[in-house]
């Protein structure tokens, strides 16, 4: 039987869901195996050298992979990539790149060939917080589409965002 959830505890989380976020696929691939997963918690730490914050849940299923691995590369979606999403948002055991087309770049995880953008990374640190590990990672490579548009999680929703002159 599962804990119900404290009050505050939903509040907050009623409240993260109006922080529109940037969806990504994290993908991973090296000793411990090719994954990935949906993440919504990236941000930018510094261009100097250029570092991404990315934070895992340590009970997801490719967690310890993305460690053991070292690596990984950040594709933000685009308006179009909701299944891609929700494919890899859950495990069912299927293959879920097989649902579209990668590359690789320096490091040699999966990089979505028509992500808005893919940052190719060396995990260089991780710190553990609450039920996560925030993960410090040096971007070796990026790779821009001529697609200027995005996908964004917002309200427990997708919505997507488009270039305006």
């Amino acid at each position: 039987m599962t804990q119900p959830i404290a009050p505050e505890m939903q509040a907050f989380r009623n409240g993260m869901s109006r922080l529109g976020a940037a969806v990504n696929l994290v993908t991973t691939d090296g000793p411990a195996g090719q994954h990935g997963i949906t993440v919504s918690a990236v941000c930018s730490v510094t261009d100097t050298p250029p570092t991404l914050l990315v934070c895992i849940n340590r009970n997801a299923f490719a967690h310890d992979a993305f460690v053991t691995n070292g690596i990984l590369c950040v594709n933000v979606l685009a308006d179009g990539h909701q299944d891609l999403s929700r494919s890899f948002a859950r495990w069912t055991g299927e293959d879920r790149f097989s649902g579209a087309q990668w590359d690789r770049l320096a490091t040699g995880a999966p990089v979505l060939k028509d992500a808005a953008v893919a940052f190719d990374c060396r995990i260089a640190d991780s710190q553990p917080k609450g039920t996560h590990s925030v993960l410090f990672c040096e971007v070796l490579a990026t790779r821009l589409s001529d697609q200027p548009g995005g996908l964004i999680w917002f309200n427990r929703a997708f919505h997507p965002l488009e270039a305006r002159a």
